[in-house]
């Protein structure tokens, strides 16, 4: 029999001083958390939970049965690691705060916007000016469509359609993610000026795709998705999908260390969407908080996402605006770095006001009012 170990953040209090100070700083951003589990899983049953505060961790970590205290405490020195800006180009992105990725779609079947920029250049120029206008961080350009039952992309088209884009806002000296599973997309759009890579097979679809990222030293985002091949939204059966999901990361992550990738290069993303059904992304969404037990910047991928219309009268994706947003809000109280999104004004928007939330939460040392 297996016993593992899961080090989880359960509440979130708006500052420190609000509880004396016994509250953990995660991930060096803006989410306080005040209460921790220490879950143990014994052949996929949760056998015990004992739940603590950061003053009251060395006692819980000793409570730990033979074998998972190293565990806990490695969990528990990567939920406070702060990590480093991401160099992309001329811009440099911090990460103690949340971050707008833009989505830009150069598919003719986009789940989202049909393909209204795959022919028309200008127009996707525009949309591209327009979200770095509107406070986007990073623009990630993709030229396959990851929806459920999408054809796969010839990678000789997937490159015709993508490196243009790249071009054309590397030349606007934006911070460029490209979108791809295939190495020969991704080494053509790092020429062309793109500064990240984001995988959704995590780089296991194209075996070329570890030893190009690792060579190439641009970051990469490792997304959890259940199927491999073609099918990535393969359903999975799970037992516990958040700790599953968790478990799956970890070996990605460890996958890419092993292939040379630097670890400061890791960025993760729990998959929400695919290969999951409505009741395991709202466990995922949960759940958030943690993933940053993995030790590593996190993206939070649900704009217009299909579980949002199942809870929603079954809006079509274009009317999923305050869905996208409610989640996306979920994300930065999560503490999750970056946020890949359709809506990037209204997205923006809603991250300053959040912002000057947590500011003025952090900086209030008046205690409650009464």
């Amino acid at each position: 029999m297996m016993e593992k170990l899961y080090l989880q953040p359960l509440t979130l209090v708006a500052g420190p001083q609000l509880v004396d100070g016994d509250a953990l700083r995660i991930a060096g951003g803006l989410a306080y958390a005040r209460e921790f589990a220490l879950v143990v899983v014994r052949d996929g049953v949760v056998i015990s939970r004992d739940v603590t505060t950061p003053r009251g961790m060395d006692d819980a970590i000793a409570r730990l049965p033979a074998g998972l205290a190293s565990e806990a405490i490695q969990q528990w020195a990567d939920l406070q690691i702060v990590h480093a800006p991401l160099k992309m180009g001329e811009r440099v992105i911090r990460l103690d705060q949340p971050q707008i990725m833009g989505i830009l779609n150069v598919t003719p079947d986009s789940f989202s916007d049909g393909g209204k920029f795959l022919d028309d250049p200008e127009a996707a120029h525009a949309h591209a000016a327009d979200m770095l206008e509107g406070g986007a961080a990073i623009i990630d350009i993709g030229g396959e469509s990851t929806r459920p039952g999408a054809a796969a992309v010839w990678e000789g088209d997937e490159v015709k359609r993508v490196v243009p884009a790249v071009e054309r806002c590397a030349a606007m000296g934006a911070a460029i993610s490209v979108d791809t599973r295939r190495a020969s997309v991704m080494k053509a759009s790092l020429a062309a000026g793109a500064h990240l890579i984001n995988d959704v097979s995590a780089l296991r679809h194209d075996p070329r795709s570890l030893g190009l990222a690792a060579n190439s030293g641009a970051p990469v985002v490792l997304m959890h998705a259940p199927g491999e091949g073609e099918d990535l939204h393969c359903k999975a059966g799970y037992g516990n999908v958040v700790f599953e999901v968790f478990d799956w990361l970890r070996l990605a992550r460890d996958r890419a260390l092993a292939a040379g990738i630097a670890r400061e290069n890791i960025i993760l993303d729990p998959g929400l969407g695919f290969g999951k059904s409505v009741a395991d992304n709202l466990a995922l969404m949960n759940a958030l908080e943690l993933f940053h037990a993995l030790g590593q910047p996190l993206l939070l991928g649900v704009s217009r996402k299909r579980f949002i219309g199942a809870l929603s009268n079954e809006a079509p994706a274009h009317e999923r605006l305050g869905g996208s947003v409610a989640l996306a809000l979920r994300g930065m109280q999560a503490g999750y770095q970056l946020l890949r999104v359709h809506d990037v004004r209204d997205t923006v928007q809603a991250r300053n006001v959040w912002r000057g939330l947590r500011d003025a939460a952090v900086t209030d040392f008046g205690g409650l009012v009464a």
